[in-house]
């Protein structure tokens, strides 16, 4: 990690043959997160052939949206609403929507916690879609709110917004109704 962030790309060149040939998929992710991280020549590549290699192994498939959901890219909320998009993303799978939207929200304190509150909207807007399909893993969602009083004023008060927008929303389940309210109390 220390050797990639020095920007040199003969770094970035040893990441890639650190991932091309792991021999475990511990170093394989390792250093695909190294490349999801930057902008190298060599991330969209690491990328698509993960995805591909592990196509059928949904486990390992949540890896590849949870190392995209932890970038600390400044595209990284753009690329969280892709990958949503994705053809083996699903809110029905709750592996799934933690490896994405609960990585972004708990493991991306960058993005997430973003000066203007975009990350914010995002989970408020996902949980409320989710909350239709499966309340109680919507209603663990809304942990990463549970800290609003710990952050500065704006940030305080653009969480508490959105907790109170979840509140507000008209066919909240019981689950997240009863978690953003204690969270706001």
């Amino acid at each position: 990690a220390y050797l990639v962030a020095t920007g040199d790309g003969d770094m970035e060149d040893l990441c890639y043959r650190q991932y091309r040939d792991a021999q475990t998929m511990t170093d394989s992710v390792a250093a695909l997160s190294l490349l999801a991280e930057g902008d190298s020549p060599y991330r969209e590549h690491a990328l698509a052939d993960f995805r591909q290699r592990w196509a059928d192994d949904r486990l390992v498939l949540d890896k590849w949206f949870t190392v995209q959901a932890a970038s600390p890219r400044a595209d990284t909320l753009d690329c969280v609403r892709r990958l949503m998009a994705d053809s083996v993303f699903t809110l029905r799978n709750p592996n799934r929507v933690r490896a994405l939207v609960g990585a972004f929200a708990q493991f991306n304190p960058l993005r997430f916690h973003a000066e203007d509150g975009a990350g914010y909207r995002f989970l408020a807007d996902t949980v409320l879609e989710l909350d239709a399909i499966n309340p109680q893993v919507a209603a663990r969602l809304l942990s990463p709110f549970g800290r609003w009083r710990r952050f500065d004023a704006g940030r305080s008060t653009l969480m508490q917004a959105q907790l109170e927008r979840i509140l507000k929303h008209e066919s909240v389940s019981r689950d997240v109704y009863e978690i953003a309210g204690k969270l706001l109390g």
